[in-house]
């Protein structure tokens, strides 16, 4: 029987706050640490990393979509494992959350999204 075969990237931008103010007090050392745990986590659910980057205030994933996982599950996965994590980097990070608001869009073909970054 004939399988259908589609491939679905997915650009997530999310935010982070601290307490109730959006504040970008993420310290640069741990960035590359964080992106590759935020990495892990997409990997673990299915959706493999292409690029996990950002700023001290931001986070940016790029992802092949999973056919097993609902996107809302993933964004909710993402961002709470995020919280987590950054909560065991130290006391100064015990306010970390993510903001409530997300942006996701599906992006046409890796390559199309490598020559727009």
């Amino acid at each position: 029987m004939p399988r259908s075969l589609s491939q679905i990237y997915i650009h997530i931008i999310f935010s982070t706050k601290h307490g109730m103010h959006p504040m970008p007090f993420i310290d640069n050392g741990i960035g590359d640490e964080r992106y590759a745990y935020l990495g892990g986590t997409c990997k673990s659910l299915d959706c493999p990393p292409i690029k996990v980057g950002g700023y001290r205030d931001h986070i940016l994933i790029l992802c092949k979509f999973s056919k097993k996982i609902l996107l809302i599950s993933l964004l909710e996965e993402v961002k709470k494992s995020s919280g987590k994590w950054m909560k065991t980097k130290g006391n100064q990070y015990m306010n970390f959350y993510c903001r409530d608001a997300c942006l996701h869009v599906a992006v046409p073909a890796k390559a199309e999204f490598n020559k727009s970054v």
